[in-house]
């Protein structure tokens, strides 16, 4: 079974981890001279080296050699959000006071420490505060504010900071050369992006790319099979935005949604590109953004983008007695603000799925599977009868991808026992009638793309 990059290039070494010198200098000179604390606490974003690093020191601190799969019986791992009770705590401080076997210290990694509840905390602190000098423990947090300083006081504090693009990217790109993963820059580009300055989501990111072909993976690749919008269009939505032009607005976003872009996608971008270039105008999006998830992420996303603060007198929101045509709002748009919406979503389903089959949970196991098949998934119909699930591909490279043996091993995995089928492009899927009346009611553009709207 071929390992998955993010842990065939977990570093061994402190030398070899990538990104962190301000960590990883100043413990390599405290290990150099021997002045090893009883306690650290790791802090940073996920992926950014926390746990690895935890590992490089406690064997490094008992001169064990590194191997990813060893197991020492004086390195134990705790994951913080399954032992978090006050009776785990104990436990473990019963434990640690019994000597180390082999090594000079009985190490303890604690990750997620900021899960232990108030009374685990209070047990740890006991033993932080008076330490047996065979013991060191080595905790690592996402939330470092969770953490009572009672704790924190009494550790060194490290912190673990997301990579630079640069540094990501020539990261990505050694590894895609040492793997034979052929890859143009703007491709590996928008993987650095996606990535958003963590190892193991970037790492996990080219590996789910790798499998999408054979030949050389280009930047409309990589886009297709993340649902990437491109950077042209998520400018001229900000731009729309300050111009307060809710048609164009309502354009885009449509056009984006139909081409297989999540929501949930394009708010991410969005946040990124206000990030990157920030301006006042944007702050009220920027409020909104982080909000746009299930139920009904479209229409979240939409509201987001054409209402630009609750004060009606510069926001240019439309008047109580004002229809939404009236106010420049497509029907499209307007369709969206009213319960017909929970209609479409509660009855757009196929009768043979609703009783047979169940596309979210099946989706929901390709997404674990693989994230990049996942995102092609999003571009195509479907209809379920006789243990049959027939795909419909809107688009040839879609069909491509998920006809490679190993991607469609992956939709056989998950559907657990059907028959699938993937149709050649241009095939139409059965007709539904529901959605083909509710479609005339808006306008006849109601799609059922197997999620959990149609738009």
């Amino acid at each position: 079974m071929t390992k998955a990059l993010y842990r065939k290039y977990r570093p061994k070494t402190l030398e070899g981890v990538i990104g962190q010198p301000q960590v990883t200098d100043v413990l390599a000179k405290s290990l150099k001279t021997g002045k090893i604390s009883h306690a650290y606490l790791f802090v940073g974003p996920r992926g950014t080296g926390k746990t690895s690093v935890a590992r490089i020191l406690a064997h490094e601190i008992n001169g064990f050699s590194y191997e990813i799969e060893d197991d020492y019986v004086d390195i134990i791992e705790i994951d913080g959000a399954s032992n978090r009770g006050i009776d785990n705590i104990r436990d473990l401080r019963e434990k640690a006071l019994i000597a180390p076997t082999s090594g000079k210290y009985k190490v303890y990694i604690i990750d997620e420490v900021h899960m232990l509840t108030k009374e685990a905390f209070n047990a740890l602190l006991k033993i932080l505060e008076e330490p047996p000098k065979h013991v060191v423990f080595v905790m690592a947090t996402t939330d470092a504010y969770k953490v009572p300083v009672t704790i924190t006081s009494r550790a060194q504090t490290y912190t673990f900071t997301l990579a630079d693009k640069k540094t990501m990217f020539d990261f990505l790109k050694s590894v895609a050369e040492k793997e034979k993963i052929k890859i143009n820059d703007k491709a590996l580009s928008l993987i650095v992006k996606k990535g958003g300055g963590s190892f193991r989501d970037s790492l996990s990111l080219l590996d789910q790319i790798s499998t999408l072909s054979d030949s050389k993976i280009t930047e409309e690749l990589v886009i297709s099979a993340m649902g990437l919008p491109e950077d042209e269009k998520i400018k001229a939505l900000l731009e729309e935005y300050l111009n307060g032009d809710v048609v164009k607005i309502t354009t885009i976003l449509k056009n984006l949604l139909v081409s297989g872009v999540k929501p949930e996608t394009l708010a991410e971008e969005l946040i990124s590109n206000i990030i990157e270039n920030p301006q006042v105008e944007y702050l009220p999006l920027l409020e909104k953004l982080p909000d746009v998830k299930a139920p009904f992420p479209e229409a979240k996303l939409l509201v987001a983008l054409i209402v630009k603060t609750s004060d009606t007198s510069h926001s240019g929101a439309r008047p109580a007695d004002q229809s939404p045509l009236a106010a420049g709002v497509t029907p499209r748009a307007a369709a969206l603000r009213t319960p017909l919406r929970r209609e479409v979503s509660d009855s757009a389903t196929p009768t043979s799925d609703a009783t047979n089959f169940n596309w979210e949970e099946f989706s929901g196991r390709v997404k674990e599977a693989n994230d990049a098949i996942y995102a092609q998934l999003l571009k195509t119909e479907h209809n379920f009868s006789n243990n049959v699930l027939e795909i419909y591909p809107q688009r040839k490279i879609v069909k491509t991808i998920l006809e490679r043996d190993n991607n469609k091993r992956i939709l056989i995995d998950a559907g657990g026992g059907i028959k699938i089928e993937i149709k050649e492009v241009g095939v139409n899927k059965p007709k539904d009638e529901t959605l083909a009346k509710i479609s005339d009611i808006m306008g006849g553009e109601v799609k059922n793309d197997g999620g959990e709207n149609p738009f």
